[in-house]
C-alpha cells in the first residue's frame, strides 16, 4: 500500500517541481509574468476612469472594479500558458519517456496541473499584493483565503488547458483556441462590464459562464461592493453559489483531464 502511494505521489512532486524549475530558468518569462497583469490593470483602470459609469456602482472606482477581473485574467493566461509545456514535452520526446514508465496516468496529469497552478498562483499573488493600492483593505487571513481561492481556480484552468494541449499538435493551434474561446469567456465574465448592464442574450451567456462565478467568488473574497453584478444571480446566495460553482468546475476539469488522457492512451 505504501509503495503504491509513493508511486502515485512522487511523480506528482517531481513533475510539478520540473515546471517550477523550467520557469525559473526562463528569465524572459519573469518580466511578463510579474508585469503583465499590473500593466493591464493600471492601463484599464486609468484609461476608463472618465467613462466609468455603471448603475449601482457610484461608490466604486474603475481601479477597484477592474482589479478582480485582472486577477482572473492573470490566472487564466498563466494557467493556459503553462500547459504549452505539454506540447513541448511531446515534441521533445520527454512525454513519451514518461508514458512508457510505470508512472500512473493520474500522477502525470496531476503533476503537470499542480506545477502550472503554482506558477499561476505565484503570478496572481504578485498582483494581489497591490490590492491596497486599488482601495481594498483586508487582513492577512483574507489574503490567504484569496490565495486558496485563486489556487482552486488555477487548478481548474490548468486542467482544462492540459486536456486541450494533450490533443492539440502545435502551440499555434493552442493560441487559436485561447483567442477564439477563452478570452471571450473572460470578457463575458463581468470583468469588463457588469452583468446587469448587458443585453438580454449576453446576460444569458454570462449566467452560464463558469468564469462569471469565479469572478464573483474573487469579488466576494475581496469584499468588493459590486452589487449590480452580484444581484444578477437570481435569489441564490451569491457567495455560496459562486464558490460552489468554482469548486464544481475545478473538480470536473481535473476529472475530465484524467479521463481524456487515459482514453487517448488506450
Amino acid at each position: 500500500m505504501l509503495q503504491k502511494l509513493r508511486l502515485l505521489i512522487l511523480p506528482i512532486l517531481v513533475l510539478s517541481w520540473r515546471e517550477l524549475v523550467r520557469f525559473s530558468r526562463q528569465k524572459s518569462r519573469w518580466l511578463s509574468a510579474l508585469g503583465q497583469g499590473a500593466a493591464f490593470w493600471i492601463l484599464m483602470g486609468a484609461g476608463l476612469k472618465g467613462s466609468f459609469h455603471f448603475p449601482g456602482m457610484t461608490e466604486l472606482t474603475s481601479m477597484q472594479y477592474f482589479f478582480p477581473g485582472t486577477l482572473l485574467l492573470v490566472i487564466l493566461f498563466s494557467s493556459l500558458f503553462s500547459t504549452f509545456s505539454v506540447i513541448d514535452d511531446r515534441n521533445e520526446g520527454f512525454l513519451q519517456s514518461v508514458l512508457v514508465s510505470p508512472t500512473p496516468t493520474t500522477s502525470i496529469v496531476l503533476g503537470k496541473v499542480l506545477g502550472g497552478a503554482l506558477l499561476a498562483l505565484l503570478q496572481a499573488a504578485f498582483l494581489l499584493s497591490a490590492a491596497p493600492l486599488a482601495g481594498y483593505a483586508f487582513q492577512f487571513s483574507t489574503f490567504f483565503h484569496l490565495l486558496f481561492l485563486l489556487f482552486i481556480i488555477s487548478c481548474g484552468m490548468t486542467s482544462l488547458g492540459f486536456a486541450i494541449a494533450w490533443r492539440v499538435e502545435s502551440t499555434q493551434g493552442f493560441h487559436a483556441i485561447m483567442t477564439l474561446f477563452f478570452f471571450p469567456l473572460w470578457i463575458l465574465s463581468g470583468a469588463l462590464f457588469p452583468l446587469a448592464g448587458a443585453s438580454t442574450w449576453l446576460r444569458r451567456i454570462m449566467e452560464w459562464n463558469p468564469m462569471s462565478y469565479q469572478l464573483s467568488a474573487i469579488q466576494t473574497a475581496l469584499s468588493a461592493p459590486i452589487s449590480s453584478n452580484a444581484s444578477s444571480f437570481s435569489s441564490h446566495d451569491t457567495s455560496g453559489l459562486a464558490l460552489g460553482v468554482t469548486l464544481l468546475f475545478t473538480g470536473c476539469a481535473i476529472g475530465a483531464a484524467i479521463l481524456w488522457t487515459r482514453r487517448s492512451l488506450q
